[in-house]
């Protein structure tokens, strides 16, 4: 059984280093991660990026609080469905749509995934439907109330039911954030999404400015860093010099470093 991983990267956002790691100086440019998975059983897009709006009127769609807080470099042709089409894949066809959490730079792109079934942590939805605990976490329902079909989960999560891609609780960055692991031939990669935006995050511990709970996303730091050393390759959610060695589409990501 072969699984195949690509990853994309659909615009940055660059905005203030210290925001997103204690200690951090000046500005930083972070790319947007989103990545498929190719399994016998079906296809899985792990996050789906900004959302294309971003491209002419950030303002207009995240507000002008966000608005104000990152500037956007989003062109036309890098959302996730030009991105998929330009390796020959069609947005409509696939199956499973795994959202790590619900920040704008995670589900904008929800809505141009149309025939996917959702599938995320029960806890995350739930802080996404409730109107206050939206409004602290900078959650936009438009993003992700989009009347996919649910699969909502509690915990870890076997996706096609043979341990190969498994979402994994990393909470703490927000209530119900989930990363993924996936086994591919060469080994295992996990895709941390926001519970480790850097390497200097997982190797020194240093936390964003603003999360939901520090003692769970230090846990899941922990869990993160007992996958490391247990061989998993972790690609970090928006280290963009990690990111200079990642291998976009349509070349796959292996376990190798």
């Amino acid at each position: 059984m072969t699984i195949k991983l690509y990853a994309f990267t659909c615009g940055t956002v660059t905005g203030e280093f210290g925001r997103l790691m204690e200690g951090g100086e000046g500005d930083i440019t972070l790319p947007i991660p989103v990545f498929l998975v190719e399994h016998p059983k079906g296809r899985a897009l792990f996050d789906s990026g900004l959302h294309p709006d971003c491209q002419h009127d950030a303002a207009g769609r995240l507000g002008a609080r966000l608005a104000g807080l990152f500037r956007i470099a989003f062109a036309p042709g890098q959302e996730v469905s030009a991105r998929l089409a330009a390796i020959d894949r069609d947005p409509g066809r696939i199956d499973l749509l795994i959202n790590s959490h619900f920040h704008f730079d995670h589900v904008g792109g929800n809505a141009l995934i149309p025939n996917a079934t959702m599938l995320v942590q029960r806890r995350e939805w739930d802080a996404g439907m409730d109107p206050d605990a939206a409004a602290r976490h900078g959650y936009n329902p438009r993003d992700f109330d989009l009347g996919h079909a649910l699969r909502l989960v509690d915990g870890e999560h076997d996706v096609f039911g043979d341990g190969s891609v498994m979402c994994l609780p990393t909470h703490g960055h927000t209530a119900g954030h989930q990363s993924l692991r996936v086994r591919l031939d060469s080994g295992d990669v996990v895709l941390a999404a926001d519970a480790c935006y850097f390497c200097r995050t997982l190797r020194e511990r240093r936390l964003p400015r603003h999360v939901h709970d520090r003692a769970a996303m230090l846990a899941s730091l922990d869990r993160l860093d007992a996958l490391q050393r247990g061989g998993a390759r972790i690609v970090f959610g928006h280290d963009p010099e990690f990111w200079q060695s990642v291998p976009q589409a349509p070349d796959m990501i292996t376990a190798a470093a």
